[in-house]
């Protein structure tokens, strides 16, 4: 029988459970569980596994730049971070909100490491999260618009929970990047987040949070 079950387990592709259900008959591990938690102990391995399957899916689709955590950031002065807000930010209620996020200091400080690490708190928490070089964006979005792409592109944006427009205002907008860029903010109002890391100084200090 058990046999029977190691072979089913496969075949159903629950690799996770049948590796389990199978050292556990080999090593007589059964023998110690009741039947209850043994089912238990099985279906959370099959379970934990899918859900790591998918971040790392997840992250890999969101094109970061850097593979970046909250718990990798360092608060040292010459980052500019203020520690507890950056923790605050972790827990991922901005996007819940649809708030906006503006990272901005000189280059070199992390502004880049710290939004990709806010863009993976996010994906842990099950939200939809893209990475953008706001110039590389703008380029594959005018050549969608010449090729007749432009709304498809806009719809994938849009149903990203939070996107990551990295490196803005390094090049200077032209009448068309201006419009798409008014059209992504329309589409994401009250809609959606945005985390924007730019070098442009503005008053208020390093992290922006935006209040809807």
């Amino acid at each position: 029988m058990n046999e029977t079950t190691v072979t089913k387990m496969k075949q159903m592709n629950l690799y996770v459970m049948h590796n389990a259900f199978k050292t556990a008959i080999e090593s007589r591990k059964t023998e110690h569980y009741p039947l209850d938690e043994f089912i238990s102990m099985l279906i959370d391995a099959e379970r934990d596994e899918r859900h790591n399957r998918r971040i790392e899916r997840s992250i890999k689709n969101a094109k970061f730049h850097y593979k970046s955590s909250i718990e990798s950031l360092h608060f040292d002065t010459s980052r500019n971070f203020e520690g507890n807000q950056v923790l605050r930010l972790g827990e991922c209620e901005f996007v819940e909100k649809n708030e906006n996020i503006l990272i901005t200091d000189s280059t070199g400080v992390g502004k880049s490491y710290l939004a990709t690490a806010l863009g993976y708190e996010a994906y842990i928490e099950g939200f939809k999260v893209n990475y953008f070089n706001t110039t590389k964006l703008f380029a594959k979005l005018k050549i969608a618009k010449a090729d007749g792409f432009y709304l498809r592109e806009l719809a994938k944006i849009q149903r990203q929970d939070a996107i990551i427009l990295d490196d803005f205002g390094l090049q200077a907008l032209d009448s068309s990047n201006s419009i798409t860029l008014l059209e992504i903010i329309e589409d994401r109002h009250n809609n959606g987040s945005i985390i924007v890391t730019s070098q442009i100084p503005v008053q208020g200090g390093m992290i922006l949070l935006e209040k809807k």
